[in-house]
């Protein structure tokens, strides 16, 4: 299953969020796949700050299981302060209606 979503980042915050990401904790690479994750890939636009990420999944109720996982929350928490959040730290994000794909 392919999973779309967008989230936003705060302003002059881009690089430091590619920074982030481009340090990944090994932790998190084994939650995202344990949990059934693969091909993970985020975009930025760079002018409206706004977050596209791009995962296929094997299963959308274990993909949700990841959320409560303690690593997960521990990269919440670390994130918290250069993207927008709801109020325990997990990213706002929308998920986004698939309209079409080729293989």
């Amino acid at each position: 299953m392919i999973k779309g979503f967008k989230m936003k980042i705060y302003e002059g915050m881009a690089a430091e969020y590619e920074k982030r990401h481009n340090e990944l904790w090994p932790e998190m690479v084994d939650m995202i796949h344990e949990f059934g994750g693969k091909n993970y890939t985020i975009f930025l636009d760079e002018e409206t700050n706004v977050l596209f990420g791009y995962i296929e999944i094997e299963d959308p109720e274990k993909w949700a299981k990841g959320a409560d996982t303690a690593i997960n929350r521990k990269w919440w928490d670390f994130m918290a302060d250069i993207m927008e959040t709801n109020p325990d730290n997990s990213p706002v994000a929308v998920d986004l209606k698939n309209v079409f794909h080729l293989d």
